[in-house]
């Protein structure tokens, strides 16, 4: 096992990191402090090559291309203060209105026009046995995007011999404030042979957030049991796709009160007998299909990315949750400490 580190570019005068954390299992991932992103990860094929199989880019300047920004994917990066949507910009906190910037039509999305996903972060050496391992910090001031308090960030990345990718976050900030942290990687178990509709997915809850027109949460519940969107017995994607003639962006939701590490969901690729597993301590977690991915992206290696070819499994607060009655932790109290991990398992 080993984590490596080399200059990945400048970006306003600052040098910019690339870490690759290897395991002993020939797994791959390597990660930017800009914008705490995962910019891939390889696994072995059936011959024991290396073969990535997540969307991002080789260089730093694919982050900044025209395609990239106008179609804002968030490829593998760190999202914050509060990911997803929060309704009209706005939310209510100890008796006042907080007003947030607008990305999203009316709506506050992933943390503004210069979430946690476009910082350059500070990274440092995490030092745990059997694992490579990096660390990167952040400071959010006050007012930043319109969010209260300073809020001081960790994310560290942890990559193991069971061919397990741990995400630890922990915040703390100097005031009340909405946070809501994830990592918005997309996976094509395929290796971006195919699309990923040929994959299976299976979440374990029959529960989700209702979204309006908008894409924001209204707060009610939806029972999906015995729908097309019900998870519970693993589905090809494709056949759920024909079924709600849509995709995914759902927000399927776990009873976790006591913040455990549960197993959310499994996704898997028939073809070539690789899986992910998703374990998380959060209450909710978006199943993205990217149905709005570029066709025009690619990889500088020529995998093309686009419509329905990466899945997202983000894990975090309830979207909106600011502004939803009873929604599980979606405000972290003065001097509290915002803990929340996500584990991705590879099988092949």
């Amino acid at each position: 096992m080993k984590t490596t580190k080399k200059n990945f570019g400048q970006l306003d005068g600052q040098g910019i990191e690339l870490f690759t954390l290897t395991n002993d299992n020939g797994v791959e991932v390597k990660i930017t402090n800009y914008g705490a992103t995962i910019t891939s990860i390889s696994i072995p094929d059936a011959n024991g090559n290396p073969e990535i199989i997540t969307c991002g880019f080789n260089t730093l300047e694919g982050y900044f291309s025209d395609e990239y920004v106008s179609n804002s994917p968030y490829f593998g990066g760190t999202v914050g203060r509060y990911s997803s949507q929060i309704k009209n910009a706005e939310f209510p906190l100890n008796g006042k209105i907080f007003k947030l910037s607008k990305n999203a039509g009316e709506n506050n999305l992933h943390g503004g026009v210069n979430g946690f996903d476009k910082k350059i972060w500070k990274s440092f050496d995490v030092d745990i046995k059997n694992a490579s391992a990096v660390g990167m910090v952040l400071l959010s001031e006050d007012l930043e995007e319109g969010f209260p308090g300073n809020v001081e960030v960790c994310v560290e990345f942890i990559l193991d011999n069971d061919n397990e990718l741990h995400l630890n976050y922990n915040a703390v900030p100097d005031q009340d404030t909405p946070l809501s942290l994830t990592n918005h990687t997309y996976f094509n178990l395929s290796g971006f042979s195919e699309s990923i509709e040929d994959h299976t997915a299976k979440v374990n809850s029959n529960r989700r957030l209702e979204t309006d027109e908008t894409g924001a949460a209204t707060g009610r519940v939806l029972n999906v049991a015995g729908k097309a969107d019900d998870l519970t017995t693993a589905k090809q994607i494709r056949s759920v796709h024909n079924e709600m003639n849509d995709g995914f962006e759902h927000f399927y939701i776990f009873d976790n009160e006591n913040s455990e590490l549960n197993h959310v969901a499994t996704i898997g690729d028939p073809k070539t007998n690789r899986s992910l597993d998703v374990y998380t301590t959060e209450p909710c977690m978006l199943l993205y299909t990217g149905k709005y991915t570029s066709d025009a992206l690619l990889r500088e290696n020529g995998q093309k990315f686009g419509k329905f070819r990466g899945f997202c499994c983000e894990t975090h607060r309830y979207p909106n949750g600011p502004n939803i009655d009873g929604s599980p932790r979606s405000i972290t109290k003065a001097e509290d400490v915002f803990n929340s991990t996500t584990v991705f398992k590879f099988n092949f």
